[in-house]
């Protein structure tokens, strides 16, 4: 089976295109570009320039062929600016979970596909299930400290079915004694936090300059209206 692994830069994403080598399957990394604007950014905050780099490497030592897609304008319409209109209408959006269903299961999906590959593979905790009914299911992954379900909830039957996740089935200190083991450079290298483009995590700060919003002091308020 030809597989595309979205290859980040990351140990968890170098070690599920391994566990596929492994497995048999003719594996192919793509780096995906979200992000380029460094008037807004700080680079060692979002450090994509690096993190290609380290999948590069990391495609080379498993002797995987390796491609980088710049999505960064898709990104800013279907993330950046859904942002900023859920910021302005009063809720809180989680870019993540849109990131997921949007650009990584969809315009990555298709790009994969139209490489001719059979299904998509990424390093999230979690893992896809097919039920007995036919349908596909996201459950938990082996460590409940790393679990990334809450991030999976939107995407679709199609998106499911085209998906592997096979880092699910380990811990955290699994994957990286495993990346340790046969030698990635990625092995120990920090987890990434949060969408990389906004600086300190001032989200406030960010949308205050880049958008028409303004953001002012607010209760957080429950659908039924109760004021928490």
């Amino acid at each position: 089976m030809k597989i595309v692994v979205g290859l980040s830069g990351g140990v968890d994403s170098s070690v599920a295109a391994y566990l596929l080598q492994q497995q048999g399957h003719e594996v192919i990394g793509l780096f995906m570009r979200n992000w380029n604007d460094a008037s807004v950014t700080l680079e060692d905050e979002c450090p994509w320039i690096e993190d290609s780099n380290d999948a590069l490497l990391v495609a080379k030592k498993l002797g995987i062929p390796f491609q980088v897609i710049d999505m960064s304008e898709l990104y800013k319409e279907r993330i950046v600016d859904y942002m900023f209109a859920e910021y302005e209408k009063g809720r809180t959006p989680n870019p993540d979970v849109l990131c997921n269903r949007e650009v990584k299961l969809d315009v990555f999906l298709e790009t994969a596909l139209s490489l001719g590959a059979d299904k998509v593979a990424t390093g999230h905790y979690a893992r896809v299930e097919r039920l007995s009914n036919g349908r596909y299911a996201i459950r938990n992954s082996a460590t409940a400290a790393k679990d990334q379900t809450y991030a999976l909830y939107n995407l679709t039957q199609d998106q499911l079915s085209k998906t592997l996740m096979p880092v699910g089935e380990y811990t955290k200190d699994q994957i990286r004694a495993m990346a340790d083991e046969i030698g990635l450079l990625v092995a120990h290298k920090p987890d990434s936090q949060d969408i990389c483009f906004v600086s300190d995590g001032d989200y406030a700060s960010y949308i205050e300059e880049n958008s028409d919003a303004k953001i002012t002091p607010g209760n957080f308020v429950l659908s039924d209206g109760t004021v928490v």
